[in-house]
């Protein structure tokens, strides 16, 4: 008969997606695959849906051990469902050769790392080890307003976290006297001018691409007012300038800055120098002189290229194949220091580690392993196109590396008493994981249970539920607590299963962290804490600890004060 034909593969399909999902089958999903199994033999939908539905319910109610046991008889094929690896690996690099690569890393000390920081360095790292290359990490230190000396350790920190190590490391400012040097070659070639004009006026030559008188002045004249600006600070108000193209169309190439004065004692330095090369000085000289062959910025820099060459054109210095890649966008966070240090200040998150920020640290806090940042990383890859990705492709990656490893326990959210009558006493085995060998807990049942009181809230007197891997129980009265009736131990096809605890808990507060900003505006409720009680053998966890809770999610733990907090880290 047909409805037996039905029948008989939405069986399978169901003990598939079951297996597949901690013993509770989807009935949507079951639905498609039987749908698309028969399309040949023009069953309608409606003849098939409600068959599937039911079969679903009757596959729920059985254990995840009875539905393995019944699908490696029936269908073994099923029971082990091939996987595709998903290919991480970035595309060849141009002009490169095995052993010669050399990328680099360089933060600006000034902030704790993001994940946009980590497409940079995980980029940067996997190349230089694709091709049997050199990874240099280079703290890019030119400003003194903006570096402090925790952050170079604290980045580091950082990078070790995501698993990268590198094999060389500098920070610019140790090569200050180099690039004064080199400043000082442009200026003897005639290549560079200071420029004692206003900032308004700078501005307004650029906007009308109009040369300021200072660009007249010979190179023996400028090249003993150098002098004079890097022994002393006469010349505080000046600017060494690149003489480039002020009628460029590209107006980066309209007399760049090279030099400024900033007067703030740097980190390491301490009050040695006042005068310190630009992004666009420092980052050419380094890159060639530190032999970077394949060095990548993001596109935001891109009309500064022609910059970046041509003053390694004029020094005669070698020049890297400089790439550039689309900074990371993920919707809803703000993925740059610029967006989160306000929010610091402002205290709208709690710091650098605060959940709900794509900071490594935050990322961590939140229970986000590494693997998962390089795997969305790489999926990503380096084109030029702008796209804003969810950050729900970071928490897939991670839900895959978390399943097979973590173990499961129970967590009721806003929980309600519930009293079982006849409820009989047992010691309940369960399992700390469904398939993988992670041990066990053990639970002395009585009759006094805790349930969530999102479960309370859909039940009526006279509903049947099952109390997960335990007991049946009819409701026989609702109120401020709910009373039920011991109804059995064997399963009963279609009743809810339903995460429990006994009266003996232990009390948990879950962060649970969303969307920092919506429509671009921040989200005053972008942080909400569950009260909760997880079952008693969550109090032998430790900080650091990765659990999923059934029915909840994957939770990472971290203490207070007072005890054992959660994060969720996602479904």
């Amino acid at each position: 008969m047909a409805s037996d034909l039905i029948r008989s593969t939405a069986r399978l399909y169901a003990l598939q997606n079951a297996v597949q999902f901690n013993g509770a089958a989807d009935s949507k999903a079951v639905i498609g695959k039987v749908i698309a199994a028969l399309k040949t033999l023009s069953f309608s939908p409606q003849e098939i849906i409600p068959v599937v539905r039911e079969v679903v319910n009757e596959v729920n109610s059985i254990s995840v051990e009875q539905q393995r046991k019944e699908l490696e008889r029936a269908a073994p094929e099923l029971l082990h469902k091939e996987k595709k690896e998903r290919d991480f690996s970035l595309p060849a690099l141009p002009h490169a050769e095995k052993g010669k690569v050399v990328t680099r890393f360089p933060p600006e000390p000034n902030g704790y790392l993001h994940i946009g920081h980590a497409k940079a360095a995980i980029v940067d790292s996997e190349y230089a080890r694709m091709y049997d290359g050199t990874f240099i990490l280079r703290f890019d230190d030119t400003n003194p307003e903006n570096a402090q000396l925790e952050f170079y350790d604290a980045q580091k920190k950082d990078l070790h976290w995501l698993g990268i190590e590198w094999d060389l490391e500098y920070n610019t400012s140790d090569n200050l006297k180099t690039h004064y040097q080199l400043a000082e070659q442009l200026i003897k070639q005639g290549d560079a001018y200071l420029c004692r004009c206003t900032a308004e006026q700078i501005k307004q030559g650029r906007f009308l691409g109009t040369p300021c008188a200072c660009r007249n002045m010979t190179p023996k004249e400028t090249a003993s007012l150098w002098k004079e600006y890097v022994s002393t600070q006469n010349l505080s108000n000046a600017i060494l300038r690149l003489k480039a193209d002020m009628k460029s169309a590209n107006t980066a190439m309209r007399d760049p800055t090279l030099f400024r004065v900033i007067t703030t004692p740097h980190p390491r330095t301490g009050t040695t120098f006042h005068v310190w090369p630009t992004y666009d000085f420092a980052g050419a000289i380094e890159d060639s002189i530190s032999g970077v062959t394949h060095p990548f910025r993001t596109k935001e820099y891109e009309l500064r290229d022609e910059v970046y060459f041509l003053i390694l054109k004029l020094l005669n210095l070698r020049q890297p194949y400089l790439m550039e890649f689309a900074r990371l966008s993920i919707t809803g966070m703000p993925v740059s220091k610029r967006k989160i240090k306000p929010l610091i200040e402002n205290k709208q998150v709690s710091g650098f580690d605060d959940v709900r920020l794509p900071t490594l640290q935050g990322l961590k806090r939140r229970g986000i392993l590494p693997e998962a940042i390089k795997q969305f990383v790489l999926s990503q890859g380096i084109s030029k196109v702008e796209s804003e990705a969810s950050f729900s492709l970071v928490e897939a990656a991670n839900r895959k590396l978390l399943d097979p490893q973590v173990r499961r326990y129970f967590f009721v959210p806003n929980p309600v008493k519930l009293t079982v009558k006849n409820a009989p006493e047992k010691t309940v085995h369960l399992k700390l994981h469904p398939t993988a060998a992670l041990g066990e807990r053990i639970i002395k049942t009585s009759s006094t249970f805790f349930i969530s009181h999102n479960d309370v809230a859909s039940m009526k007197t006279g509903d049947v539920f099952r109390l997960k891997d335990h007991i049946n129980v009819t409701v026989t009265k609702k109120g401020k607590e709910l009373s039920g009736e011991y109804a059995g131990d064997k399963p009963v096809p279609g009743t809810p299963k339903i995460q429990w605890t006994t009266d003996h808990t232990i009390s948990l507060a879950i962060l649970v962290p969303g969307v920092l900003f919506k429509n671009d505006a921040y989200n005053q409720d972008s942080l909400q804490e569950v009260q909760g009680v997880a079952e008693e053998a969550v109090r032998s966890l430790h900080e650091g600890d990765i659990v999923q809770f059934e029915r909840f999610g994957f939770v990472r733990l971290e203490k207070t004060k007072t005890g054992l907090r959660g994060v969720l880290a996602h479904k």
